[in-house]
C-alpha cells in the first residue's frame, strides 16, 4: 500500500509557496489602484489555508523518504493539483473565467505551454498578466527539476539515459541532487534575468519584459499582449530567439559547464542535432517564402527563424503572418512541433534526443535485414543503448502518436473540425500552446472550443509536459497494489 502521507505534506508546502507568491501580483494591483487586488488576495487566503492543513495534518511524514511509485505519483498529482489553486486568480476576478477555463489556463501557464482562452490581454490588469508570467515560469522551472531529478529515476521514455549520464558525471562535485537543484536554480533566474534586461534595452515596457522574459525562458510563450511579438519585431525577435534556444537545451549541460566543463554543452549530441534540424527548417521555410511570396530576405529569415524557433522549443509566440502559414510551410511546422526540442530543458514534444534513437534503432534493422549475421549494436554518442531503454523509447514514441490521434478524433466527436482538432491536440500534447484551424482563426486563442475539448485539451498539456508514461502508469491496477 502506497503511504500518500509524505506526497500530501510535499504538495502542501508547495501550495503555501503558491499562495505567498500570489501576493506579488496583488500588490501590483493594489499599486495600481486596480480593485483586482482582492482577487489575488482571497485565492493567496484560500491557497494558503489549503496548503497549511495539508502540510500540518501530514508533518509526521517528514522522516520518510519518497519511494519510485511516491515520485511517479507526485510528479502527477502537482500537476493535477496546482492548476486548481492556480487558476482561482482567474475566476475570482478578471477576467472571471469558468472553472473550467481558468483550469486550463493554469494548466497552459504551469505546463508553459502558451495556449490561452482570454480575449483582450491588453486590457487585463497588470497583476493578472504578471499572474500569466509567474506561473508559467513555476512551471518551467518545476519541469526542469523533474527532468533531472525525477524522470531519470522513474525510467520514462528513455530519461534513464539522462540519469546514469547527468547523476555520475558529477562525480564527488555534486553528489546529492539537492546541490544540482541549488545551481539549476541559480543559471534558471540568471538566464531570465539576462533576458528581462535585453527586452528593457530595446524599449519594451517594465511589465511587458518581465512576462516576456519569464516566459521566453520557461518556453511558455504567453504575452501581456494580444498581438504576442508583433510590436517588437526586429531586435526583439532576435532576442527572443536566443533565449528561446537558451530555454530549449538541457539544463543539465548549464550546471556541468558551471562546475568546470565548457563545452558540455556543444558535446552534447542532441544539441547540435536540434541546432541543426532547426537551421534546415528555417532555411526551407524563408526560402519557401521568398520564391513564393516575393519577401525581401532578411524579412522572411527572421520571421521564420523567430516562428519555426518559438515552435520546435515549444514557446507558442508568433510575429508577422504566421497565423496565415498555410501549405509546405505549416507541414514544416507541424513535424518540428512534434520533434520538439532537447531532453532535459522546459521544452516538450517527442524530444531530439528520442527521435536521434528511433533513427538509430531503425538504421540498425536496416543493416540486420541486409546482414542477417551481422552484430550492429544501437549506439548513441559513443555508448551502446540498453535493450530496455530502446523498448522504453519506443513505448513513448508510439504512445505519443497513439494518443495525437485518438485525443484528434475525441475533439472532432465533440464538435471540432478535423483541422481544429488535429492542431489543438499537436499544440496542447507537446506544449506548443498556438493552434490553427477555423476555431482559432477568429480570435488566435481556444476560447470558441466546446468544454468537453477544453477538458481534453487541459489532459493533453499535462500527458505532454511528464512524458506521457508518468501519467498512464497510474492507470494500472498493479501500480496501487504493489
Amino acid at each position: 500500500m502506497i503511504d500518500f502521507r509524505p506526497v500530501a505534506y510535499v504538495i502542501g508546502r508547495i501550495l503555501i509557496v503558491l499562495a505567498i507568491l500570489m501576493v506579488a501580483p496583488a500588490i501590483l494591483d493594489w499599486r495600481a489602484d486596480d480593485p483586482n487586488a482582492r482577487a489575488f488576495l482571497r485565492a493567496a487566503l484560500i491557497t494558503g489555508f489549503a496548503g497549511v492543513s495539508l502540510a500540518l495534518s501530514t508533518a509526521n511524514s517528514q522522516t520518510v523518504a519518497l519511494g519510485v511509485r511516491q515520485a511517479w505519483l507526485l510528479t502527477s498529482a502537482i500537476w493535477f493539483i496546482l492548476p486548481l489553486f492556480a487558476g482561482l486568480p482567474y475566476m475570482l476576478g478578471k477576467p472571471g473565467l469558468s472553472p473550467l477555463h481558468a483550469w486550463f489556463e493554469a494548466v497552459s501557464g504551469l505546463t508553459t505551454t502558451g495556449a490561452t482562452v482570454i480575449i483582450g490581454l491588453d486590457d487585463l490588469p497588470m497583476g493578472m498578466n504578471l499572474w500569466r508570467g509567474m506561473t508559467t515560469w513555476i512551471g518551467g522551472l518545476g519541469i526542469a527539476f523533474i527532468a533531472m531529478i525525477f524522470l531519470p529515476l522513474m525510467r520514462v521514455g528513455g530519461m534513464q539515459f539522462f540519469r546514469t549520464e547527468g547523476f555520475d558525471t558529477f562525480g564527488k562535485a555534486l553528489p546529492r541532487a539537492t546541490d544540482i537543484a541549488r545551481q539549476l536554480m541559480l543559471i534558471y533566474a540568471a538566464i531570465t534575468l539576462l533576458c528581462i534586461a535585453s527586452y528593457l534595452a530595446i524599449g519594451m515596457p517594465a511589465l511587458g519584459a518581465v512576462v516576456h522574459g519569464m516566459t521566453t525562458v520557461a518556453t511558455g510563450g504567453f504575452s501581456p499582449y494580444d498581438s504576442s511579438f508583433n510590436n517588437f519585431q526586429g531586435a526583439g525577435e532576435y532576442i527572443a530567439v536566443f533565449f528561446m534556444l537558451a530555454g530549449s537545451l538541457p539544463f543539465i549541460r548549464y550546471v556541468q559547464m558551471a562546475n568546470g566543463q565548457p563545452f558540455a554543452l556543444w558535446h552534447d549530441p542532441q544539441v547540435r542535432a536540434y541546432l541543426r534540424w532547426l537551421a534546415y527548417a528555417v532555411m526551407i521555410v524563408a526560402v519557401w517564402r521568398i520564391l513564393t511570396s516575393g519577401m525581401e530576405i532578411e524579412p522572411a529569415f527572421r520571421e521564420s527563424l523567430f516562428n519555426l524557433t518559438s515552435i520546435m522549443s515549444s514557446t507558442g509566440f508568433f510575429s508577422g503572418s504566421f497565423p496565415t502559414w498555410d501549405g509546405l510551410m505549416l507541414v514544416v511546422a507541424l513535424i518540428i512541433g512534434i520533434v520538439g526540442a532537447c531532453a532535459g530543458s522546459t521544452a516538450s514534444g517527442l524530444s531530439v534526443f528520442r527521435v536521434q534513437i528511433a533513427f538509430a534503432v531503425l538504421r540498425a534493422q536496416v543493416r540486420r535485414i541486409a546482414w542477417p549475421n551481422s552484430v550492429d549494436a544501437v549506439k548513441y554518442d559513443g555508448r551502446t543503448v540498453e535493450d530496455d531503454l530502446i523498448q522504453a523509447l519506443i513505448m513513448f514514441i508510439s504512445s505519443y502518436i497513439l494518443i495525437l490521434g485518438l485525443f484528434s478524433v475525441v475533439l472532432t466527436l465533440v464538435g471540432v473540425d478535423l483541422e481544429s482538432a488535429l492542431f489543438a491536440i499537436w499544440s496542447t500534447l507537446g506544449n506548443v500552446g498556438y493552434g490553427f484551424g477555423p476555431l482559432v482563426e477568429r480570435t488566435g486563442t481556444f476560447v470558441d472550443f466546446p468544454d468537453a475539448a477544453i477538458a481534453v485539451m487541459g489532459l493533453a498539456m499535462i500527458l505532454g509536459r511528464l512524458g506521457l508514461l508518468a501519467i498512464l502508469v497510474l492507470l494500472l491496477p498493479a501500480f496501487w497494489r504493489a
